[in-house]
């Protein structure tokens, strides 16, 4: 991959789908981003706007195996760890405190092209609080320079 320490400008387009208590909800919005590389592992970054403040948004890209989100606000972090077919612990940290809970991602795949840059990411999980399930997610990001 070409070198990306200093991040490449990408346009992202994001669709997330949730599914809670019986009630789908569809997001699908266009943002312009970074993608950089520390390591082995590649970075994508956007800005949400969510008046009236900004999140920070961060695809990790460790392996072909495993993600990592978080999305930043003043007073928010949320930290998942997505891994094909396992369940890992994450945190919700809020201004009340840190809530422990769970992804479980039955579906994960990540494709990157070099040349010209492009990728896609698909993720289905289930976000848990203990044995409560909270909700079923997809996240289908696809990004270009």
């Amino acid at each position: 991959m070409k070198t990306l320490e200093k991040g490449t400008p990408i346009l992202i387009h994001l669709v997330t789908t949730r599914e809670q208590d019986g009630e789908v909800s569809e997001y699908e919005k266009k943002f312009s981003g970074q993608i950089f590389q520390i390591g082995n592992s590649l970075y994508l970054r956007y800005v949400e706007t969510q008046a009236p403040e900004k999140v920070i948004v961060t695809f990790k890209i460790i392996d072909q195996n495993s993600i990592q989100l978080t999305r930043k606000r003043s007073d928010l972090k949320l930290r998942l760890f997505f891994e094909d077919n396992h369940r890992v612990a994450a945190a919700y940290q809020t201004s009340y405190g840190v809530i422990p809970i769970e992804t479980v991602t039955p579906h994960l795949q990540i494709l990157l092209q070099q040349s010209p840059l492009a990728g896609a990411i698909k993720i289905d999980y289930l976000l848990y609080n203990g044995l409560e399930l909270l909700g079923k997610y997809k996240i289908r990001l696809q990004f270009t320079t």
